[in-house]
């Protein structure tokens, strides 16, 4: 599957933003789903996922502010981010996996990544 992630962009503290991650080949449906995001000078850390099931899974920088969603029916997965904050900044990653060892927080268990997506968010 090949994913490409859009909808970066600047917005103000306290904003909200959505990402998207169109994938073709395989539907979406079909793999674990998830968006990590790697801020300038820092390691690529886990948002949120969601599961072959439907399960989400979120950091904890993540709950109460960022809602994972996947449209099957236009292969899309989606990051719906709300009340975003400065330290949101970072470039955001779609990526596809099947069930293996690991676990779905961990980017190793990823196979297939799209090419990322900056978010600024201004003070």
């Amino acid at each position: 599957v090949q994913l490409q992630a859009s909808g970066g962009g600047l917005v103000q503290a306290g904003g909200s933003l959505s990402l998207s991650c169109a994938a073709s080949g395989r539907t979406v449906s079909t793999y674990n789903m998830a968006w990590f995001r790697q801020a300038p000078g820092k390691e690529r850390e886990f948002v949120v996922a969601i599961s072959r099931s439907d399960s989400p899974w979120h950091a904890d920088s993540a709950k109460g502010r960022f809602t994972i969603a996947r449209d099957n029916a236009k292969n899309t997965l989606y990051l719906h981010m709300f009340r975003l904050k400065p330290e949101d900044t970072a470039a955001y990653y779609c990526a596809a996996g099947v069930d293996g060892s690991g676990s779905i927080y961990e980017s190793s268990v990823y196979t297939y990544w799209g090419q990322g997506t900056l978010v600024t968010v201004s003070s």
